[in-house]
């Protein structure tokens, strides 16, 4: 028992020894670090203090006020003022191109020839049948002057039937009285029976003969009848006859047009473009040979929103009821590389309807184009100055930064010291951009550097 008693006695006291030098290390580095410190701070406290840093050097600009012309832009497309589609008008194989493609022509100039030969044959062969009609008019003519011959002869032959008839009726009148005459008196034996026989027979002959005279006129008038149907017939027959010549001629002047037809030339002065057949082709009627565009003036077509030609109309920029522009606003037309065309041009006219698809109007602008350097098909962009805003603040659109949609710029104040401030843009003129809100004539803004600036930050304004 004793022995263990020494053995915890003994535990205890290396335990209290170990916590002790434990101590002393912690104790002695501490004060290591604290002599550190205090020698580190002498050592700075002996330097000598540096200098503050210079002002920042940055380029400001005036807030400008003027009044300012305001823009309004749109894409537009160049087009021809007349585009004339040359189209073939009948068949056949191509023969000649006798133009340049992409030169000049003049109104009238031929462009092309189709192989005439089959259209000169039957202009001959239309020829033909005018003198073969022809000659069956004439044939009808005199079967008719024939027809009103055997008329005349018919109406003679019918009065001389009549004369006939008249004189045989009074014949029997007269035999008949004398019949009358005889009949008593051979009664009476005063006349001989033969002579009231004699007297009886003669006015039966005098009958027949009255009737013999009333076939002849019947015949004559018949025969007048038929004489008259043949004057309808033929008559008729010079009718077909002249239709038959019209129709002949109307062909000759078909075949006469179709024969031209095998010269196309051009029915206007201006450019012509490629051509989209070539020689030895079999055109077909209504082909696409090429197209010529009359290129001075040039027509700029390109697209406002109803809003704006409500807005345009309304401040009388363009008339409603022709569709020009009355207060003859001047077109400016930014080409595709940037550069700005030498000459103005001016509202031409506006379409007849509003697209219900988009929403916007069509417009034409006409520019002249004495080199012809615009050609149809080009891009650009149109703009016109379409209000003026009054006394406008002005700074370059260098200066004003964009985060997130909101816009602001950093103002240099009298003390040159920098504040950033938020701003209202409204539009763009130029390389400038004007101020709505948030700016006062004669403000410094930094218009170079201003992502290096800060708030409150002291600078060198350069250039105000």
């Amino acid at each position: 028992m004793a022995n263990k008693g020494d053995e915890v006695s003994m535990s205890a006291v290396l335990q209290n020894i170990l916590a002790k030098r434990k101590l002393l290390i912690w104790t002695m580095i501490v004060a290591a670090v604290v002599i550190l410190g205090a020698l580190i701070v002498v050592g700075r406290s002996n330097k000598p203090a540096q200098a503050a840093p210079p002002p920042l050097a940055v380029e400001v600009v005036q807030v400008e006020q003027k009044d300012v012309p305001i823009y309004s832009e749109w894409i537009g497309t160049t087009d021809g003022m007349v585009n004339a589609d040359i189209k073939a008008q009948v068949a056949g194989y191509l023969l000649r191109q006798n133009y340049k493609e992409g030169s000049l022509v003049k109104k009238g100039e031929l462009l092309f020839e189709i192989d005439p030969r089959p259209f000169q044959a039957a202009l001959e062969q239309a020829n033909g049948q005018v003198a073969q009609f022809q000659g069956q008019l004439e044939q009808a003519v005199s079967q008719v002057t024939q027809a009103e011959a055997q008329v005349a002869q018919a109406n003679s032959q019918l009065l001389q039937s009549q004369a006939q008839l008249a004189q045989s009726e009074a014949n029997k009148v007269k035999t008949q009285l004398d019949v009358n005459k005889y009949a008593p008196l051979a009664e009476q034996k005063a006349v001989t029976q033969q002579d009231y026989d004699n007297a009886a027979q003669t006015n039966v002959a005098a009958k027949a003969q009255v009737e013999s005279a009333q076939a002849g006129v019947a015949a004559a008038r018949a025969q007048l009848r038929v004489s008259n149907a043949q004057i309808g017939t033929a008559k008729a027959a010079i009718a077909t006859a002249k239709g038959q010549v019209e129709n002949a001629r109307a062909a000759v002047k078909t075949a006469a047009l179709n024969l031209g037809f095998t010269r196309i030339i051009s029915p206007i002065d201006g450019v012509a473009g490629i051509a989209q057949a070539q020689v030895g082709n079999l055109i077909s009627a209504s082909s696409l040979l090429t197209t010529v565009s009359t290129l001075d003036p040039i027509k700029v077509y390109f697209t406002l929103s109803e809003q704006e030609y409500l807005r345009f109309t309304k401040r009388e920029l363009i008339d409603p009821q022709h569709g020009a522009s009355v207060a003859q606003l001047e077109l400016e037309l930014i080409l595709a590389d940037g550069s700005t065309y030498p000459r103005k041009g001016s509202f031409l006219f506006a379409d007849r309807q509003v697209d219900p698809k988009t929403g916007a109007i069509r417009m034409a602008g006409v520019f002249l184009n004495p080199g012809n350097v615009l050609r149809p098909g080009q891009y650009g962009r149109v703009r016109a100055v379409t209000s003026i805003k009054e006394a406008a603040l002005l700074v370059p659109q260098r200066a004003v930064t964009e985060l997130q949609g909101s816009y602001q710029v950093a103002v240099v104040g009298p003390d040159n010291k920098v504040s950033l401030r938020p701003v209202k843009v409204g539009e763009r003129v130029d390389t400038m951009w004007i101020i709505e809100d948030g700016l006062k004539p004669g403000e410094r803004v930094v218009a170079e550097g201003t992502q290096k600036v800060r708030p409150g930050a002291l600078v060198d304004p350069k250039g105000d």
